[in-house]
């Protein structure tokens, strides 16, 4: 399921291109978000095109359409528009696109989010982990790093947020959580890239959370590995340097295992 942030941004989209009102139901006839507040009235009238199967996956009545919205065969979302007749065929199997889109984008960031903490945890067999590598696009020998940021507060969505956000553009590193408090960033860098430069971005994200958020983290980073069947590896070791510099090293917050002298 989509965020209701996404998909307000999804419903204010569709409504400055088409010029149509929007609402976007769940299937248990719960209206998400909506561009005008009148539309929960149609209630009724969604919940009927919800049950009847025999109905097609969208209709137009009058000035009032919906659109059935599945993820792979399972019914999700019900897109409702509202507004004159003419054009809105159109303006809603195009909103329905982005909204199938969206999901399957999120789908398969899911799917790759479960199998970096599986990988990182160590869960999976050398076999499973290029088989599934190479299912999800994921390139398996590219040099990668791992750092945990660990946050004061258990559960801030907020700085899992900002951090996915410093790295939005960035589609070949993963940033994830495989408990409560702590933020891993699975990072890949260029060959030759120094301990300096690896630290570096440590003490940007450390610093963007501190401005925003007035929170205060500590960072552990493991050492490069050449491929993805050693981010364990770098993993543990970034476990490793996050507690060892909070006893020797407490004045820093950022802390790598490859000057641990270990």
């Amino acid at each position: 399921m989509l965020s209701n942030q996404i998909l307000h941004k999804t419903a204010q989209d569709i409504r400055e291109i088409t010029g149509f009102d929007c609402a976007i139901w769940d299937m248990q006839g719960l209206c998400l978000v909506r561009t005008n507040e009148n539309l929960t009235e149609y209630e009724l009238q969604i919940q009927d095109f919800r049950d009847d199967e025999e109905e097609p996956d969208e209709m137009i009545l009058d000035e009032m359409g919906m659109f059935r919205i599945y993820e792979d065969s399972d019914p999700t979302y019900i897109l409702m528009l509202k507004g004159n007749a003419d054009g809105m065929e159109l303006a809603g199997r195009m909103g329905a696109s982005q909204l199938r889109n969206l999901l399957y984008a999120y789908k398969e960031r899911m799917d790759k989010n479960r199998f970096i903490q599986n990988l990182l945890l160590d869960n999976l067999l050398l076999v499973d982990i290029y088989n599934r590598a190479k299912k999800l696009h994921i390139e398996t020998s590219v040099k990668r790093v791992v750092y945990i940021i660990e946050t004061k507060y258990e559960k801030d969505t907020n700085a899992l947020e900002t951090v996915r956000s410093i790295f939005a553009g960035k589609t070949k590193d993963f940033i994830t959580a495989v408990d409560e408090k702590n933020i891993i960033l699975v990072k890949e860098v260029k060959p030759g890239t120094d301990i300096k430069e690896i630290e570096k971005i440590a003490k940007n994200i450390a610093d963007t959370l501190n401005a925003e958020f007035y929170v205060k983290v500590s960072i552990g980073i493991g050492t490069v590995v050449d491929n993805i069947k050693d981010l364990a590896r770098s993993y543990k070791e970034a476990q490793v340097a996050l507690e060892v510099g909070k006893i020797f090293e407490n004045e820093r917050n950022v802390n790598s295992y490859e000057n641990l002298g270990i």
